[in-house]
């Protein structure tokens, strides 16, 4: 049976949106092509249709997923909300819809050169975003304190996530977002 465009654009769709899901999750060795498209409702024998390898699918759902001007939900909301959701109970708690950053950075170092290349866009995006909303009277001075609260954030939810102590957990949480200077 011929599959439309329109469906082949949506099942590539799905298969990245569930790609990003399970990688933030169980990251990208305990995640198989069979385990995505099983998540995406479609047949292991569909996916090299859309891509060459598996290598190839993290590099775009990853790519998908990140932010960037194009698929930024709301890119004036103030950074200081960015921050407080950031660094939320909620947010440390929910790995298969947290940011990419916290829940694959590590990995995401040794991988491809695309798959890096698209987190330096998506990171140049976020200093650029904070920038706007930090304290600083020069554009340099704006950037160097962007650059501090981003990596604070992504740090810090890390570090929430890896302790055993929730009350430790929430701790870092709270005292990062303290001492970040968005306005």
């Amino acid at each position: 049976m011929k599959v439309s465009k329109e469906q082949v654009a949506e099942h590539r769709t799905r298969i990245m949106v569930a790609a990003a899901r399970l990688f933030r999750q169980r990251g990208f060795d305990h995640v198989t092509v069979a385990d995505v498209m099983t998540e995406a409702g479609l047949t292991h024998g569909a996916f090299y249709g859309h891509f060459p390898s598996k290598e190839a699918l993290i590099a775009e759902a990853v790519g998908h997923a990140l932010p960037s001007v194009a698929n930024s939900p709301d890119p004036r909301r103030p950074a200081a909300d960015y921050a407080d959701g950031y660094l939320s109970v909620r947010h440390r708690n929910n790995r298969a819809t947290s940011c990419l950053f916290s829940s694959l950075g590590t990995e995401a170092a040794r991988g491809s050169a695309d798959l890096r290349h698209s987190m330096t866009q998506a990171i140049r995006y976020r200093i650029d975003y904070l920038a706007a909303d930090v304290d600083g009277g020069t554009s340099h001075a704006r950037r160097r304190a962007a650059i501090a609260a981003w990596a604070s954030m992504v740090g810090a939810m890390v570090l929430a996530r890896i302790v055993d102590d929730d009350e430790f957990s929430r701790e870092i949480l709270s005292e990062t977002r303290a001492s970040l200077p968005l306005r």
